[in-house]
């Protein structure tokens, strides 16, 4: 039975994702050149990877010569967006309000930060 998609992208599939968000465009070369050196992927494995996020919807390529050059379909914006709903279903009963309390109880915010989210807070009244 084939791997139900992760309504998510995975820890590998960001991080090349978040290269090519970063570039605009990307051929495989050029995500691997700019992956981290603790990461050290083959080629074939970032090219796999690709293939996958391009099966998912969230990338597409182009010809360019003998290569492929990638473009992002899925904004930063939506991934983020996609990832905070998966928490929030899966972990807070679908509640956004438990999802920030735990934030508030359980992590050291900063003054600054604090303030930010005290005027978003006001703004969206």
């Amino acid at each position: 039975m084939a791997r139900k998609k992760s309504p998510i992208l995975t820890e590998a599939e960001l991080r090349l994702m978040h290269i090519v968000w970063e570039k605009g465009s990307a051929t495989v070369k050029d995500v691997v050149d700019a992956l981290p050196k603790e990461f050290d992927l083959a080629y074939t494995t970032v090219l796999t990877t690709m293939q996958n996020l391009e099966k998912k919807g969230v990338i597409r390529h182009e010809e360019q010569g003998r290569a492929y050059l990638y473009y992002p379909i899925l904004k930063q914006r939506e991934a983020r967006r996609s990832a905070v709903q998966y928490v929030v279903k899966k972990f807070f009963d679908n509640s956004l309000e438990l999802l920030v309390l735990n934030i508030l109880e359980n992590e050291d915010l900063e003054p600054e930060e604090l303030q930010k989210l005290k005027k978003l807070l006001d703004e969206s009244e």
